[in-house]
């Protein structure tokens, strides 16, 4: 009866824009829904991270050893490093966490001499597995290094993004 009186008074435009506002707000409605039961979107999260390894002389090959150990502290899991042992300290690392892996690599400068040489330098994350698949972040780099036992105490302290 409404829509008849409308046609009859000739207000055809009204009935025109009625029809387009459903239409209209039937897409939104759509497009709500739509966002509402799709997957979340995935953020980029970063924490700022400090831990500490405890690694034991693995192998060697010349002046490049592997060591391997825990690491305790915000990212907790076992590590292993192939550090490149000369007038700087070098090499790549890899973390096991329960979430994946972060791989990365940094360098050092030792100070002082004999048995205990204590170190300070800088690592990068550049990626890594599971959660940590897009791994990207900067720390500093400080322990000591046991020269008779090749024993390495690692502490970092930085940002990490995921």
């Amino acid at each position: 009866p409404v829509l008849q009186t409308m046609v009859r008074r000739g207000e055809q435009s009204v009935i025109a824009n009625l029809k387009h506002w459903r239409i209209g707000a039937a897409s939104i409605a759509t497009l709500l829904a739509m966002l509402a039961f799709s997957a979340p979107v995935a953020f980029a999260r970063s924490v700022k991270a400090t831990d500490t390894g405890h690694l034991h002389y693995i192998s060697a090959s010349g002046s490049l050893l592997l060591e391997e150990g825990r690491a305790s502290g915000t990212l907790p899991g076992s590590m292993r490093v192939h550090l490149n042992v000369g007038v700087t300290l070098s090499g790549n690392f890899t973390i096991y966490t329960r979430g994946g892996t972060i791989k990365g690599r940094g360098s050092a400068t030792p100070h002082g001499s004999g048995v205990y040489e204590s170190f300070a330098g800088s690592l990068i994350a550049t990626g890594g597995t599971g959660r940590y698949a897009h791994a990207h972040g900067h720390a500093g780099l400080y322990g000591t290094f046991n020269r008779n036992t090749y024993a390495l105490t690692i502490q970092t302290t930085g940002t990490l993004s995921y």
